[in-house]
């Protein structure tokens, strides 16, 4: 049997995010506008940002079983260029973190628990079918 761990994490996140984009999950309007962390220095390139990360916090939490804002905060978050003064790590910004987390939650693909959130099976199923989907092409 097929699932996330046995497909290139890229090519599962794009699939994923063009199923989300089709199923009616829509994005709030400020996220072409804003960006997605203090260790940034531009706005987000690609135009289905919102969907991209929706579908990678989904595989976060099928990979990692229980994900909360903060643990996110730490690993979309990356390096801060401070020009002749060194690299200093930054969090990323926590409400698109959030947002998204509770547009998964509002789809029915993950669930807030006492410790964070999970995926539901739902979530589960929509992720082992892309991987399954995504072997079968090669």
């Amino acid at each position: 049997m097929v699932t996330v761990y046995d497909v290139a994490p890229s090519r599962l996140v794009a699939k994923v995010a063009e199923k989300l984009a089709s199923m009616g999950i829509s994005a709030p309007a400020w996220v072409g506008k804003v960006k997605s962390g203090a260790h940034r220095q531009r706005l987000p390139q690609q135009k289905n940002f919102w969907y991209l990360r929706l579908a990678s916090l989904l595989r976060n939490a099928y990979i990692r079983g229980s994900v909360g804002v903060r643990s996110l905060r730490t690993h979309y978050g990356g390096r801060k260029v401070r020009g002749v003064k060194p690299e200093e790590k930054r969090k990323a910004g926590g409400s698109i973190i959030r947002k998204g987390l509770q547009a998964l939650e509002a789809a029915g693909l993950m669930e807030k628990k006492k410790k964070g959130r999970q995926i539901t099976p739902a979530g589960r199923k929509l992720l082992d079918a892309v991987a399954r989907e995504l072997s079968a092409q090669g």
